[in-house]
């Protein structure tokens, strides 16, 4: 008999929801036009493509207009901070789409200031104040993620949007991990522009939207034809367009029941790993909250590459929150940034629960840790 196998990485990527998988067959299939040709075979991907940022745009509260389809949330990501102007003050624990793209806009010579989070254990957030302090005269772009990839941490972007307005500069957040999961309301949280990734939140991967608030311009990333606007040019990837929309307006229906059942087993999982591991240090665990179903873990004492690995053996999917290899152990840039102590940060494992586990993945899940635990020591 094949065991069940766990999938707890959801952090990393979700599974493709059945009813965008479903909503998807049509454009890949019959309804394949060009959504910018004038003839027959483009009204209903053009109709599709109409519908889908329409529904995007209700989720999170924004007009139509104000929706880009992107590749994903790497390339928002990089289009905010190429097509903006002045300096930057950026989180120093953002994804590498961000810091990576900075790095290269830095060495171009635009001026970038970046503020870190609130160190220790239960950090991991950044408060206004952080930004007033690493503020300069200079800054037009402010950057920080809505949620922490590693760590869950929920950011209070209403705040940051709000003191960056003040001080005359526009704000943009990566909200790759938030996006249907927890509630989304540009207006309220005061963005310019919002980065999503679609496979973040059930839907396929290769696709994304971009929110730029009306009245806010950024020069293009992609040139070429006139479609998004004249703003990003390229053939609409039509099928996963509809298929993103999809997984987007189902988990935003369901958000609630969802929040609940993940409360539920992250509270199980917890409670065990204390019985099993009465040490286990948790990350991230700061005022602000954190994503529902995450769980950042320190085992220390136990490598997290090899907890890994001997979970991965018994089907069970994490990932952790160092890169090891033979010779050396590289802590990660997040973990660094809330100055988790490298015994601690090599010991970090991330499990992260999606709406399809179960209280019996949550036990079988302990089971393993607590067989496991003994035999990955020093």
């Amino acid at each position: 008999m094949n065991k069940k196998l766990i999938y707890a990485d959801h952090a990393a990527t979700t599974p493709l929801m059945p009813e965008a998988l479903e909503a998807m067959l049509p454009f890949v299939k019959g309804n394949f036009g060009n959504p910018s040709s004038i003839h027959s075979w483009a009204r209903k991907p053009r109709e599709a493509v109409r519908e889908a940022r329409a529904a995007i745009a209700r989720c999170i509260n924004a007009e139509p207009e104000e929706i880009f389809f992107t590749s994903g949330g790497t390339e928002a990501d990089n289009w905010v901070v190429k097509g903006s102007e002045g300096g930057m003050l950026v989180s120093s624990y953002e994804h590498h789409a961000v810091l990576n793209v900075v790095a290269s806009e830095a060495r171009r010579g635009r001026d970038v200031v970046y503020v870190r989070p609130k160190v220790g254990n239960g950090g991991g957030y950044i408060m206004p104040e952080r930004l007033s302090k690493a503020w300069k005269d200079d800054i037009g772009l402010v950057s920080v993620m809505t949620v922490n990839n590693e760590i869950g941490t929920i950011n209070p972007v209403h705040l940051l949007s709000e003191l960056a307005h003040k001080r005359g500069a526009l704000f943009h957040t990566d909200a790759v991990q938030a996006v249907g999961h927890i509630p989304i309301d540009v207006r309220e949280m005061g963005v310019d522009f919002l980065s999503a990734s679609a496979h973040k939140f059930n839907g396929p991967k290769g696709v994304g939207f971009l929110f730029i608030r009306k009245g806010n311009k950024l020069e293009p990333l992609l040139n070429g034809g006139q479609q998004e606007n004249g703003l990003r040019a390229g053939t609409e990837n039509v099928a996963s367009i509809v298929g993103m929309a999809t997984a987007l307006k189902m988990n935003c229906e369901r958000m609630e029941k969802n929040t609940e059942h993940l409360e539920k087993l992250t509270a199980l999982l917890r409670d065990g790993i204390d019985r099993i591991f009465p040490d286990a240090i948790y990350l991230g665990d700061g005022i602000a909250g954190q994503l529902p179903g995450f769980t950042s873990v320190s085992f220390p004492g136990h490598p997290a590459e090899g907890l890994l690995h001997m979970l991965d053996l018994k089907g069970i999917a994490v990932s952790t929150g160092a890169a090891c290899d033979s010779k050396n152990v590289q802590t990660s840039h997040v973990l660094k940034a809330i100055n988790v102590a490298n015994e601690i940060a090599r010991s970090t494992v991330r499990i992260t629960f999606g709406p399809e586990n179960t209280v019996s993945d949550v036990d079988a899940m302990l089971i393993a840790l607590k067989r496991i635990l003994p035999r990955c020591g020093k």
